[in-house]
């Protein structure tokens, strides 16, 4: 008699009462273990269980689920047993195309609760009203819980989570936090002084200002870290510091029953800078287009193409020469905008005429929009030469009259900082010869794929990575030591 390895797959939407010594997990295993056990005479077997405890049905991103599907199609599983249809999964169209996998492998599937034959019509006809009645369930549910947070939401109480920073959370109140709410305020300050999300969280790496320390009822610490742009970004926009508590769903903000920590009139002013800003970034040259079309060339002078699609959802933009040989878009560009600000800043007058050096040092880089400042790159740079390990950028000096569109006569760069690049002067003195060293690195993640799984850093940006990387980890370390050495203590 041939061997049937059976998979149990058993899920629990909720994490509550997993903590129990026998609970929705355990009865569910069990269950479908007896199951199999009485099927022993078509040579079933139990092969193992996989358990997703506290993960909705609604999506296909559970680990073991995934894990499930991966054995099967190594051909390690051929009948999955569930407890209930909905067990596996609360989508209709997440379980047909999970159906059509296990046909494509020749694996059953088996409900020991709920008693269908997939083999014909009627069958079919059965599962889909239970999937029907299950997404049904899911989704009124959903709803429930939505009309819930927006009623709360009017009666401007705060709806649970994380509490924002500058509030401390008692009864569903928000609760002004003095020290935080000083943070806050700081923060929207600077921000009217700076006027850039990027400068700003540049300035607060050298602060003690950090996100919301908050520990959860589980006793999970969580927060206090370094601000991200789109931290800073959301931290901004948020209403609730001026009093108000607001309902994503359908936009509307409410009184809140908390103190405002912040004045309208300055939370209207970051209003208008970020729009400003925001309409400015529209203004960019369209990625459809690529920044360094045509512009890029390998070793043997062979030209890099574009190439543009989609992959889980994320779209790529890649440059290549060959098969195999693929530069990310984003990468390359990045590198190619620092290259021109270093370019800007270093003491040019070393290499080129006082004239051509002023026509330079006249662009204020910075002050360009988007838009400008790609049109700059696209007009300043006449080819780039890619190596496997550095880059080599020609620059236009022959005739510096399309600098002037972009310069400012009451303008001066006075920055004189050596760059990190090799500068100098091309043989036939039209061009102005930048090489950069760089790096391929593996991205830390697939979600970040793109081209071969590679990305383009500079080697001082790998140097400043490394360096960071020892600074956190002499840290944690001196924490570690820290703590060894008081509990020898005790």
């Amino acid at each position: 008699m041939q061997r049937v390895n059976c998979a149990i797959y058993v899920r629990k939407s909720t994490e509550k009462g997993l903590e129990q010594e026998f609970n929705s997990l355990h009865n569910q295993e069990e269950a479908c273990k007896n199951y199999i056990l009485s099927q022993a005479f078509n040579g079933w077997e139990y092969y193992r269980t996989y358990e997703d405890g506290g993960v909705s049905g609604g999506t296909m991103k559970r680990p073991s689920l995934k894990r499930m599907l991966l054995d099967m199609k190594k051909g390690l599983v051929q009948t999955i047993v569930v407890y209930k249809v909905d067990r596996l999964s609360r989508s209709i169209i997440d379980f047909h195309n999970m159906m059509k996998e296990f046909e494509k492998y020749n694996c059953s599937f088996v409900s020991i609760t709920q008693a269908f034959d997939t083999s014909n019509s009627m069958g079919k006809l059965t599962l889909n009203m239970l999937l029907s009645f299950a997404q049904f369930e899911r989704e009124v549910s959903a709803e429930r819980i939505r009309d819930k947070i927006a009623a709360t939401k009017k009666k401007g109480l705060w709806t649970g989570g994380c509490p924002p920073l500058g509030y401390d959370l008692s009864e569903k109140r928000l609760i002004p936090n003095p020290k935080e709410a000083e943070h806050v305020r700081f923060i929207f300050k600077k921000y009217v002084e700076l006027k850039s999300l990027i400068k700003l969280r540049k300035f607060l790496l050298n602060t003690d200002v950090r996100t919301k320390k908050w520990t959860s009822k589980t006793g999970l610490k969580k927060g206090g870290m370094v601000f991200s742009r789109s931290m800073l970004s959301r931290l901004l926009r948020s209403k609730v510091y001026i009093g108000k508590i607001e309902n994503k769903k359908d936009g509307v903000s409410y009184p809140g029953k908390h103190q405002a920590i912040v004045s309208r009139d300055l939370f209207n002013n970051v209003q208008s800078l970020l729009d400003n800003n925001r309409k400015n970034r529209l203004e960019t040259y369209s990625r459809d287009s690529f920044l360094l079309s045509g512009k890029i060339f390998d070793e043997g002078g062979k030209p890099f193409k574009n190439e543009k699609g989609t992959k889980n959802k994320v779209k790529k933009y890649r440059y290549y020469a060959q098969k195999g040989r693929y530069l990310p878009a984003g990468d390359f560009e990045d590198i190619t905008f620092e290259v021109v600000k270093d370019l800007l800043n270093c003491p040019l007058n070393k290499i080129l005429t006082d004239g051509q050096a002023l026509d330079f040092k006249q662009i204020d880089f910075d002050g360009l929009t988007l838009r400008k400042q790609a049109d700059l790159i696209r007009a300043m740079i006449s080819r780039i030469i890619y190596h496997d390990e550095k880059l080599t950028y020609f620059i236009n000096v022959d005739d510096l009259s399309y600098l002037r569109s972009f310069g400012k006569k009451d303008y001066i760069n006075v920055k004189s900082d050596e760059s990190d690049a090799r500068i100098y002067l091309a043989g036939d003195k039209k061009n102005l010869v930048v090489e950069k060293d760089i790096l391929l690195a593996s991205r830390p993640s697939t979600n970040q794929y793109i081209g071969d799984g590679k990305k383009i850093i500079t080697v001082s940006g790998n140097n400043t990575n490394l360096i960071k990387a020892l600074s956190v980890g002499w840290r944690y370390g001196k924490m570690f030591m820290g703590k060894c050495l008081m509990k020898e203590k005790q």
